[in-house]
């Protein structure tokens, strides 16, 4: 009799302890223009140091071929918001963009803001009772378009603007940040509202949306630890860094930048500083965190001399190579199974709203995203086999209006100024260096139909003819 009411009870308990279960919180870490080889744990031989971010992915799950929707901010931001690819919701290009009208073609005139009956993943978060934060960088539209507008329940430093105004040392010139003392450096005061955020809700489940400034431009020093980067750039002696041609523009191929390099750093241990906060709260054991990045590393310009290097990848922000659209991202949480695993599986920033959803138990419309917590457990794969990528607009990186799709190991990029065609192996030759296009036609063709049929169903804007262009002689 004792032994069956002993088993009642536990079993009771047991059934307590379930019902009892709290839902996980969500730390999203979105760094920006931060490349794939400016983290140690993707590219040994990067001159920046990023232990705290090394140690992220020492407890959770590195994704080495992960990718952001569109090589610039904006449109990117968007799909992340929405779960959407860039196209379906008519922002193509970092807002307002250029146009530029001395050129062969003009792109299309996409939104300045996300539109409000969008359905962002704070809005379905609040729907299960989350407490939602957003703190940094918004750039998703202006007074109306805010993310106060969009679901989350404080904005701090969010608004129309993808740079900081003031620069990276109060007074930061920002409507929704106040100043703080003279001095202070931007990345280490958002960051201590991300740990005040985390501390006044950790007896609920939250979603903090913590959008770094930095890597973007301007390049402006960390005072922590710049001396530490000029010594170790004075040591690598160089006579001369190395570009190469990249259409119009140029190329950088080493990491060499000081400033940049202290810049990351400041980034990097201002991420060490939010997980061992959730660590002193008793809530690292159920929370999510992903930290990836909006678009590739700024190695691209007209001029010479961008702040980074993408490693062996080509080219960098603004293009639709694999420097400007891979990024970093790992995801750590409580289900990750054998932690400290890399996996190729490639990943797009949609998918990250299909996957915290999931994660939270909430139900949603299908979009573009795909859960990603079969690969998180180790229990399972994804359907998906092809990626794309349309930036139909000129850029500073020197691009021209193009689109790119990957299926499997092929890649396809094509130039709308002249169709100009490119293919690419990435198991053969990840830095895109050899364009085989002419020994493969079928597969070109192949490559084309679907990347058309994917642009057609995601109502993809084009570039038109520049009927006042006249070419210079």
């Amino acid at each position: 009799m004792f032994r069956k009411a002993l088993i009642l009870i536990l079993i009771s308990i047991s059934i307590l302890s379930c019902s009892q279960k709290k839902d996980p919180n969500f730390v999203f870490i979105l760094v920006d223009d931060l490349g794939w080889a400016d983290v140690k744990c993707n590219y040994p031989e990067s001159f920046y140091d990023t232990p705290n971010i090394d140690k992220l992915a020492e407890s959770g799950v590195r994704f080495t071929q992960a990718y952001a929707a569109n090589p610039v901010c904006s449109p990117t931001r968007a799909a992340i918001m929405t779960g959407k690819h860039p196209n379906r919701v008519n922002i193509t290009d970092w807002i307002p963009g250029n146009d530029p009208k001395k050129r062969p073609l003009l792109g299309p005139q996409d939104a300045d803001e996300l539109a409000l009956n969008e359905i962002t993943i704070a809005e379905k978060l609040k729907e299960k009772g989350y407490k939602t934060g957003f703190i940094g960088k918004w750039h998703l539209g202006s007074e109306g378009y805010y993310p106060e507008d969009q679901g989350f329940d404080i904005n701090i430093g969010g608004y129309h603007m993808g740079h900081p105004p003031g620069g990276y040392y109060s007074p930061y010139k920002n409507p929704k940040l106040p100043d703080g003392p003279e001095g202070e450096y931007l990345t280490d005061r958002l960051t201590n509202e991300g740990i005040k955020f985390i501390t006044e809700n950790k007896e609920d489940p939250f979603f903090l949306y913590l959008a770094f400034y930095t890597v973007h431009t301007p390049i402006q020093a960390a005072k922590s630890s710049i001396e530490k980067y000029e010594a170790k750039r004075e040591a690598l002696n160089i006579e001369e860094v190395p570009f190469r041609e990249e259409g119009e523009g140029w190329t950088k191929m080493m990491q060499e930048d000081a400033p940049y390099a202290s810049m990351v750093n400041a980034m990097d241990a201002n991420v060490g500083r939010i997980m061992e906060a959730l660590k002193e709260q008793g809530i690292d054991e159920n929370t999510w965190v992903i930290f990836t990045s909006d678009n590739g590393g700024l190695s691209t310009l007209y001029r010479l001399n961008a702040p980074t290097s993408n490693g062996p990848l080509r080219a960098g922000k603004g293009w639709c190579y694999e420097g400007g659209i891979r990024v970093p991202l790992i995801i750590a949480g409580p289900e990750v199974a054998e932690p400290g695993r890399s996996t190729e599986t490639p990943a797009i920033s949609m998918d990250y709203f299909t996957t915290i959803l999931n994660l939270a138990e909430i139900e949603h419309e299908d979009n573009d995203g795909e859960n990603l917590l079969p690969i998180l457990t180790n229990e399972g794969s994804l359907n998906r086999d092809e990626l794309f990528w349309h930036y139909p607009h000129y850029h500073g990186s020197a691009w021209t209006p193009g689109s790119a799709i990957r299926k499997g190991d092929w890649k396809l990029v094509l130039f709308y100024e002249d169709d100009h065609v490119e293919l690419y192996n990435l198991a053969n030759d990840p830095g895109e260096s050899t364009n085989i296009a002419e020994q493969n036609p079928e597969k070109v063709s192949e490559l084309q139909k679907l990347l058309e049929a994917r642009l057609a169903e995601t109502n993809a804007q084009f570039p038109v003819p520049n009927h006042d262009y006249a070419p210079r002689d």
